[in-house]
């Protein structure tokens, strides 16, 4: 996951606090054959700056770019389920980025591009203005204490950076299992300019379909936990 970093020139300067914490994993086996083999043909490099996904992937297609996909089982799932689309899945994790390349050559994925790195900085760097049709952040680290608030990667910046890579029409969904957190999103949300809540309550939506319901997740369902989802949509 990513949090705010130096802007384009022109965007409101974000700050340089990061929403994540960089973890020294165990890679297994598999994840590392994922890297190894899969990262030649499916690896993206912020160094190589703004790139045409059209140009990458071969073609035009809706896309999509998901912030911190962890192990990337959501991502995988999605992408198999919409083989029409295209998915930018960005995580700094190398274990979780490792078995994401793995589950894609394993059941020969075509859509799906990978950057290692602080997703806020491909944003910024790699993707053009106006050409996404959905960013999604599913369950980001809540930084629950009160002093860590400000680690938190949903600020008005951010706000602000999605919707100049958004289409208008585009939607940023997100998700949380912290209620807490779920308040400061739509807070910060309503209060970002350019944007609708798609939710008729004007607060939250039911659980899409599109979404995966994640071991993570399930476990949470059992054990009482609620899990919030937000849609806003880009409208100018």
């Amino acid at each position: 996951m990513s949090d705010t970093s130096t802007p384009a020139e022109g965007q409101r300067r974000m700050r340089t606090i990061k929403s994540f914490v960089m973890r020294a994993g165990r890679m297994t086996e598999g994840q590392q054959r994922g890297l190894d083999q899969g990262w030649p043909r499916f690896g993206l490099e912020l160094a190589d700056g703004l790139r045409d996904f059209d140009e990458v992937f071969g073609r035009q297609a809706p896309r999509t770019f998901e912030i911190g996909f962890g192990m990337g089982h959501s991502t995988l799932e999605m992408a198999a389920a919409a083989p029409e689309q295209d998915f930018i899945g960005v995580e700094v994790h190398s274990p979780g980025v490792g078995a994401l390349l793995s589950g894609v050559m394993a059941q020969n994925l075509t859509n799906v591009r990978v950057y290692s790195c602080d997703a806020l900085e491909v944003l910024r760097d790699c993707v053009a203005d106006s050409s996404l049709d959905r960013v999604l952040l599913f369950f980001p680290d809540p930084w629950h204490k009160s002093r860590h608030h400000k680690r938190r990667i949903v600020q008005p910046a951010f706000a602000e950076l999605v919707r100049s890579k958004l289409k208008v029409g585009g939607v940023l969904h997100m998700a949380t299992d912290w209620e807490a957190y779920a308040e400061h999103m739509l807070e910060v949300m309503n209060a970002a300019p350019g944007y609708r809540n798609q939710a008729a309550s004007g607060q939250y939506i039911e659980r899409p379909q599109e979404r995966p319901t994640t071991k993570f997740e399930r476990r949470g369902e059992r054990l009482g936990h609620g899990v919030w989802d937000l849609k806003f949509e880009r409208i100018d």
